[in-house]
């Protein structure tokens, strides 16, 4: 593999879908996807069969509207990087565009993306989601995608300077949905993103984040969950570029998978260019194994173009079920169930309890309780 191909400098970004090839699955960002399954989301013939509906009125400092994709506030994030991405752009004819100018921290403003019941196949579909933080603004945008879809959609974020928000992207989809996503975050000086992506459901999703840290001072905390189970593929490649000086980010997914045909995959590249001096970056992902079979492809990598920086690292770990955890808990009369439950709580625990939203974190939990419990209940 060439310097060209392996660097994540030196790949391609453009909004024109000519630009890219069609995936082979022997390229590197596509080796571990499923390509069959995404092959009609990589085309511009792409449906509107997906609704966008917003839960309730914009809280203060809050604005909710259909614009075009000529409009001043969109295309400001990172171009795609991918065909995928590129077709969802190429495809889409307006966006739902989400401004922050409030500055209430626990403000929520729910965008929720909904497929059909099940009742017809779903057409390839495209979607695109635009968040613009204006300066020293705050708040959370809550993305729910529900139901039965092929959705190829593009998530923008724009955050300016001083800036503070966080971004949770839940995927609770039907059975048999396929999603891939590409979110696209440009920072800008002092701003701060905390970005959450959740995947349960559907039968196929991959999510892309590009995290671009362009001013100074820059942060950003990426969180991601996935509970897989069998016959599902859940996919997340982060990448994050360090582009301004004394810019910090830190990143920690963790996954379960419970079922023996159960596949997770997660690629966390770290660009630190060579005017990032200060850098301060950490990245991890640890997965926990629950049944036989089932398969976790963990891939850190960190590229450092400068020896300026204060800190880089990462950390990968993918483990079997404790079975002396398990034992512990049986052994003082708690159901084995109830026991496993109770294990991959304690193993989320810490993250959900990041998000900084009571509403949001109970949500989630209680989103873990029906996947583990083969139920399905609604987030608020």
């Amino acid at each position: 593999m060439g310097l060209e191909t392996a660097s994540r400098a030196r790949r391609l970004g453009s909004f024109q879908l000519a630009d890219f090839p069609k995936p082979t699955g022997r390229e590197e960002q596509w080796r571990f996807t499923p390509i069959a399954d995404l092959a009609r989301l990589c085309d511009p013939d792409l449906a509107a069969d997906v609704a966008v509906e917003v839960a309730g009125p914009p809280g203060p400092g809050v604005s909710v509207e259909q614009v075009g994709l000529d409009h001043p506030a969109i295309g400001l994030a990172p171009a795609p990087g991918d065909r995928l991405a590129a077709a969802a752009w190429a495809a889409s004819r307006t966006a739902t565009l989400v401004t922050l100018a409030g500055t209430d921290p626990a403000a929520i403003t729910q965008v929720s993306l909904v497929g059909g019941d099940g009742s017809w196949t779903p057409l390839p579909s495209a979607a695109h989601v635009a968040i613009r933080a204006r300066r020293d603004a705050r708040g959370i945008v809550l993305l729910r995608h529900t139901g039965l879809a092929r959705l190829a959609e593009g998530v923008e974020i724009t955050v300016e300077e001083g800036a503070d928000v966080t971004v949770v992207a839940v995927h609770d989809w039907a059975a048999g949905a396929v999603h891939a996503a590409s979110h696209r975050a440009r920072l800008l000086k002092d701003a701060r993103l905390r970005h959450v992506v959740v995947s349960l459901g559907g039968a196929l999703t991959r999510v892309t984040p590009h995290i671009e840290l362009a001013g100074e001072g820059a942060q950003v905390e990426a969180l991601g969950i996935n509970v897989t189970d069998s016959g599902q593929h859940h996919e997340a490649q982060l990448f994050i570029d360090h582009q301004g000086r004394s810019c910090v980010s830190r990143a920690t997914y963790k996954g379960a998978l419970l079922g023996p045909s159960a596949r997770s995959v997660w690629v966390g590249d770290v660009l630190i260019r060579s005017r990032a001096e200060g850098t301060d970056t950490y990245e991890e992902n640890r997965n926990l194994v629950l049944s036989k079979g089932a398969r976790a492809d963990s891939v850190p990598n960190l590229e450092i173009e400068t020896g300026r920086i204060e800190g880089a690292g990462h950390a990968s770990a993918t483990g079997r079920f404790d079975e002396e955890q398990l034992f512990y808990l049986q052994a003082r009369g708690i159901p084995a169930e109830l026991a496993r439950s109770l294990v991959v709580h304690a193993f989320f625990a810490e993250l959900i309890g990041r998000i900084g939203s009571d509403e949001i974190e109970a949500a989630l939990r209680a989103a873990v309780d029906a996947k583990l419990d083969q139920r399905r209940r609604p987030l608020p």
